[in-house]
Protein backbone atom coordinates (compact mmCIF):
# COMPACT_ATOMS: atom_id res chain seq x y z
CA UNK A 1 0.00 0.00 0.00
CA UNK A 2 1.42 3.12 -0.52
CA UNK A 3 0.37 5.50 1.93
CA UNK A 4 2.53 8.81 1.37
CA UNK A 5 4.20 10.48 -1.86
CA UNK A 6 7.00 13.02 -1.45
CA UNK A 7 8.73 14.39 -4.28
CA UNK A 8 8.50 17.24 -7.16
CA UNK A 9 5.70 18.32 -8.91
CA UNK A 10 6.59 17.10 -12.53
CA UNK A 11 2.78 17.92 -14.05
CA UNK A 12 -0.19 19.48 -12.47
CA UNK A 13 -3.47 19.52 -13.50
CA UNK A 14 -7.35 20.36 -13.02
CA UNK A 15 -8.11 17.17 -11.81
CA UNK A 16 -4.40 15.34 -10.71
CA UNK A 17 -0.97 15.81 -10.16
CA UNK A 18 2.26 13.49 -11.10
CA UNK A 19 5.04 13.91 -8.28
CA UNK A 20 8.34 12.81 -9.03
CA UNK A 21 10.15 10.48 -6.30
CA UNK A 22 13.33 8.77 -6.86
CA UNK A 23 12.91 8.82 -10.48
CA UNK A 24 9.50 7.37 -10.39
CA UNK A 25 5.96 9.64 -11.46
CA UNK A 26 3.49 9.10 -9.59
CA UNK A 27 -0.10 10.35 -11.26
CA UNK A 28 -2.89 10.82 -8.46
CA UNK A 29 -6.11 12.29 -8.87
CA UNK A 30 -6.70 15.10 -6.44
CA UNK A 31 -10.17 17.31 -5.04
CA UNK A 32 -9.39 21.07 -6.39
CA UNK A 33 -8.92 21.71 -1.83
CA UNK A 34 -5.62 19.37 -2.09
CA UNK A 35 -4.69 20.90 -5.87
CA UNK A 36 -4.84 24.47 -4.04
CA UNK A 37 -1.99 23.25 -1.36
CA UNK A 38 0.38 21.95 -4.20
CA UNK A 39 2.69 23.77 -5.53
CA UNK A 40 3.72 24.76 -8.80
CA UNK A 41 5.48 22.54 -11.30
CA UNK A 42 8.84 21.85 -9.84
CA UNK A 43 8.31 22.69 -5.94
CA UNK A 44 7.82 19.82 -3.34
CA UNK A 45 5.06 18.44 -2.09
CA UNK A 46 3.99 15.81 0.40
CA UNK A 47 0.46 14.46 -0.11
CA UNK A 48 -1.17 11.63 1.56
CA UNK A 49 -2.27 8.75 -0.66
CA UNK A 50 -4.96 6.13 -0.93
CA UNK A 51 -4.96 3.25 -3.49
CA UNK A 52 -7.72 1.78 -5.32
CA UNK A 53 -7.78 -1.40 -7.04
CA UNK A 54 -10.10 -2.10 -9.16
CA UNK A 55 -10.47 -5.01 -12.24
CA UNK A 56 -9.14 -2.62 -14.88
CA UNK A 57 -6.73 -0.04 -13.10
CA UNK A 58 -5.01 0.93 -9.99
CA UNK A 59 -5.50 4.48 -8.76
CA UNK A 60 -4.03 6.61 -6.85
CA UNK A 61 -5.54 9.25 -4.89
CA UNK A 62 -3.43 12.16 -3.27
CA UNK A 63 -4.62 13.98 0.03
CA UNK A 64 -3.41 17.00 1.03
CA UNK A 65 -3.71 16.01 4.91
CA UNK A 66 -4.63 13.10 6.37
CA UNK A 67 -8.52 14.16 7.44
CA UNK A 68 -8.91 14.77 4.10
CA UNK A 69 -8.04 11.12 2.98
CA UNK A 70 -9.74 9.73 6.12
CA UNK A 71 -12.88 11.58 5.25
CA UNK A 72 -12.69 10.40 1.38
CA UNK A 73 -12.31 6.62 2.90
CA UNK A 74 -15.42 7.38 4.60
CA UNK A 75 -17.07 8.27 1.35
CA UNK A 76 -16.35 5.15 0.11
CA UNK A 77 -17.87 3.19 2.43
CA UNK A 78 -21.00 4.80 1.26
CA UNK A 79 -23.39 2.71 -1.12
CA UNK A 80 -23.05 4.43 -4.65
CA UNK A 81 -20.30 6.54 -3.85
CA UNK A 82 -16.97 5.38 -6.18
CA UNK A 83 -13.97 7.78 -6.07
CA UNK A 84 -14.90 9.99 -8.69
CA UNK A 85 -17.95 11.28 -6.18
CA UNK A 86 -15.99 11.30 -3.41
CA UNK A 87 -13.54 13.66 -5.09
CA UNK A 88 -16.39 15.24 -6.15
CA UNK A 89 -17.43 15.66 -2.74
CA UNK A 90 -14.21 16.78 -1.23
CA UNK A 91 -14.18 19.16 -3.87
CA UNK A 92 -17.26 21.27 -2.75
CA UNK A 93 -15.32 22.16 0.74
CA UNK A 94 -12.32 21.60 3.33
CA UNK A 95 -13.17 18.54 5.33
CA UNK A 96 -14.31 20.97 8.52
CA UNK A 97 -17.06 22.13 6.46
CA UNK A 98 -18.11 18.75 4.74
CA UNK A 99 -17.77 17.27 8.56
CA UNK A 100 -19.98 19.90 9.82
CA UNK A 101 -22.67 18.89 6.53
CA UNK A 102 -22.56 15.41 7.40
CA UNK A 103 -23.22 16.07 11.42
CA UNK A 104 -25.66 18.92 10.41
CA UNK A 105 -27.71 16.96 8.44
CA UNK A 106 -27.55 19.83 5.14
CA UNK A 107 -28.23 17.28 2.32
CA UNK A 108 -28.66 20.35 0.05
CA UNK A 109 -25.12 20.62 0.65
CA UNK A 110 -24.09 17.19 -0.94
CA UNK A 111 -27.36 17.65 -3.22
CA UNK A 112 -25.59 20.76 -4.80
CA UNK A 113 -21.82 18.44 -5.88
CA UNK A 114 -22.34 16.83 -9.54
CA UNK A 115 -23.33 13.30 -9.50
CA UNK A 116 -25.31 13.51 -6.52
CA UNK A 117 -29.01 13.31 -6.04
CA UNK A 118 -31.39 13.97 -3.20
CA UNK A 119 -31.18 9.84 -2.53
CA UNK A 120 -27.53 9.76 -2.71
CA UNK A 121 -27.08 13.18 -0.57
CA UNK A 122 -29.47 11.78 2.31
CA UNK A 123 -27.51 8.55 2.23
CA UNK A 124 -24.14 9.86 3.01
CA UNK A 125 -25.72 11.42 5.64
CA UNK A 126 -27.49 8.61 7.32
CA UNK A 127 -24.64 6.23 6.49
CA UNK A 128 -21.78 8.49 8.26
CA UNK A 129 -23.78 10.87 11.01
CA UNK A 130 -23.40 8.31 13.59
CA UNK A 131 -19.03 7.69 12.60
CA UNK A 132 -19.12 12.17 12.48
CA UNK A 133 -20.63 12.25 15.77
CA UNK A 134 -18.93 9.78 17.56
CA UNK A 135 -15.48 10.76 15.81
CA UNK A 136 -15.85 14.20 15.36
CA UNK A 137 -14.87 16.89 18.40
CA UNK A 138 -16.20 20.29 17.97
CA UNK A 139 -13.37 21.41 16.84
CA UNK A 140 -12.74 19.67 13.91
CA UNK A 141 -16.34 20.83 13.17
CA UNK A 142 -15.87 24.34 13.30
CA UNK A 143 -19.38 24.27 15.33
CA UNK A 144 -18.73 25.17 18.52
CA UNK A 145 -20.46 23.01 21.22
CA UNK A 146 -22.27 21.06 18.81
CA UNK A 147 -23.64 17.75 21.12
CA UNK A 148 -22.50 14.53 19.22
CA UNK A 149 -24.05 11.48 21.25
CA UNK A 150 -26.97 9.33 20.54
CA UNK A 151 -29.30 11.17 22.09
CA UNK A 152 -28.07 14.65 20.69
CA UNK A 153 -28.36 12.87 17.01
CA UNK A 154 -31.71 11.29 17.38
CA UNK A 155 -33.26 14.90 18.48
CA UNK A 156 -31.47 16.14 15.35
CA UNK A 157 -33.25 13.11 13.22
CA UNK A 158 -36.81 13.78 14.89
CA UNK A 159 -36.25 17.70 13.59
CA UNK A 160 -35.18 16.53 10.02
CA UNK A 161 -38.68 14.67 10.16
CA UNK A 162 -40.94 17.32 11.23
CA UNK A 163 -40.94 17.68 14.80
CA UNK A 164 -40.30 20.76 16.58
CA UNK A 165 -37.97 20.47 18.93
CA UNK A 166 -40.45 20.55 22.03
CA UNK A 167 -42.28 17.52 20.75
CA UNK A 168 -38.30 15.92 19.74
CA UNK A 169 -37.59 16.46 23.76
CA UNK A 170 -41.09 15.10 25.08
CA UNK A 171 -40.46 12.03 22.50
CA UNK A 172 -36.49 11.19 23.74
CA UNK A 173 -37.86 11.63 27.64
CA UNK A 174 -37.04 8.42 29.14
CA UNK A 175 -35.84 6.48 26.20
CA UNK A 176 -33.04 4.44 26.28
CA UNK A 177 -31.08 3.11 23.48
CA UNK A 178 -27.55 2.69 22.85
CA UNK A 179 -27.81 4.85 19.12
CA UNK A 180 -29.55 6.91 17.47
CA UNK A 181 -31.45 4.96 15.46
CA UNK A 182 -32.94 2.84 18.39
CA UNK A 183 -33.84 5.56 20.05
CA UNK A 184 -35.62 6.89 17.06
CA UNK A 185 -37.54 3.92 16.25
CA UNK A 186 -38.60 4.17 19.79
CA UNK A 187 -40.23 7.63 19.58
CA UNK A 188 -41.50 6.18 16.03
CA UNK A 189 -42.91 3.26 18.35
CA UNK A 190 -44.60 5.94 20.70
CA UNK A 191 -46.41 8.38 18.40
CA UNK A 192 -47.90 5.05 16.67
CA UNK A 193 -49.52 3.65 19.72
CA UNK A 194 -50.74 7.65 20.66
Amino acid sequence: MIALVRGEVAIRRSDHVVVLCAGVGYRMAVSTETLRQVPAVGGETTLHTHLVVRDDALLLHGFHSEQERDLFLMLLSVQAVGPKVAVAVLSSGSPHELLAAIAGANAARFQAVPGIGKRTAERIIVELREKVGVDAQPENLGVVGRASGPRALAHEGLLALGYNALEAEELLRGLDGDSAEELIASALRITRAA
